[in-house]
């Protein structure tokens, strides 16, 4: 007889079975990415609002130079320098209803130090002043409970600008267009300015958060051997 020899073959079978630290680490890291990509989809939705809600509004009026706020950290082509926000007079209220709003008239330079701030020319006698409403003022970030000292801010709020000034503001400001005699950089960046940006970062985040899922996915199946 001849002899019989017996052949074993090994097939693998594949079964999911992620390790548990695995799943929690893909779903801290698809949460987190999910809502860092909506944080920029949100803001990307912001500009594209601001873009198209763009009014153009024209006023006369007086400025008022004692009530000078300047913005700090504004960089105009690499330099530094301040956004200079003013209260305008506006003509035609009588001395009883005295109407004001708030002027963000431009950009200038800050000096070789810290200390020395830009000396501002302010037309005097009445304007005519062209630009664009704002709901609000631009704000940077600061830190909570931030007390305002002397002539630089880093923010302004309407309402904080009139507690502090005394003045009976308008509910909007306006982005100064219009030249003036007054060497101020009035080069404003669209009002859209960084969409793409914000979509390209949400894009990012949102790829990332798939990664994750698909790592987890791939790396969580396992060969198990069974013999035949």
């Amino acid at each position: 007889m001849k002899p019989r020899f017996f052949r074993f073959r090994l097939r693998f079978r594949l079964r999911f079975r992620p390790p548990w630290w695995g799943v929690l680490l893909a779903a801290i890291g698809c949460t987190a990415a999910i809502a860092l990509g909506n944080w920029q989809s949100r803001r990307a939705d912001e500009k594209r609002a601001a873009g198209a809600a763009v009014t153009q509004i024209a006023v006369r009026g007086e400025f008022l130079p004692k009530h000078t706020v300047l913005l700090d950290n504004k960089v105009y082509r690499g330099r530094p320098g301040y956004h200079v926000v003013q209260p305008l007079r506006i003509a035609g209220g009588n001395a009883a209803n005295k109407r004001h709003v708030l002027v963000n008239r431009g950009w200038a330079a800050a000096g070789p130090r810290r200390e020395e701030l830009p000396e501002i020319r302010t037309p005097a006698g009445e304007v005519a002043l062209q630009g664009v409403r704002l709901v609000r003022m631009p704000r940077a970030y600061e830190p909570a409970g931030t007390k305002h000292a002397g002539r630089v801010w880093q923010n302004v709020a309407i309402d904080e600008f009139a507690a502090w000034s005394g003045l009976e503001l308008e509910p909007y400001a306006i982005e100064q267009h219009s030249p003036l005699a007054d060497g101020l950089v009035r080069d404003w960046p669209p009002r859209d300015f960084g969409l793409e940006v914000h979509q390209s970062y949400a894009l990012q985040w949102y790829s990332l958060a798939a990664l994750a899922v698909v790592l987890l996915v791939v790396l969580g199946f396992r060969r198990e051997k069974s013999p035949s």
